[in-house]
């Protein structure tokens, strides 16, 4: 269990990595990559199946876009293939183990 403090450190350092990603352009560039990636792999398919499908069981004219995507997100989430998470935590990783000023405010060693 983490306490406040840990939890605001982790918060601190996600919003770090991510406005550098964001300064630096690879945020855009990740994107690209992982939606490339979900194509590859079908996800993006099976996506559009799955939508397809709840549609046809609710009927068109009863189901909002609100209600498609709340049931739609966790199932997306959960149907990313670990090979692809894992990919594009590695590209992030490699980018923070590069980056001088996250190793100085963190003490941070590569492995």
């Amino acid at each position: 269990m983490s306490t406040p403090q840990q939890a605001a450190e982790l918060l601190k350092r996600k919003q770090l990595i991510e406005e550098k990603l964001e300064k630096t352009g690879k945020k855009k560039e990740y994107e690209e990559f992982l939606k490339k990636r979900l194509i590859e792999c079908g996800w993006k398919d099976e996506m559009k199946k799955q939508c397809m499908e709840i549609i046809k069981t609710k009927g068109i004219e009863k189901i909002k876009l609100e209600d498609l995507t709340e049931e739609m997100m966790p199932k997306g989430k959960a149907m990313v293939p670990e090979t692809v998470k894992n990919e594009l935590l590695q590209k992030i990783q490699d980018f923070i183990e590069q980056d001088p000023d996250y190793k100085q405010q963190y003490d941070f060693q590569a492995n």
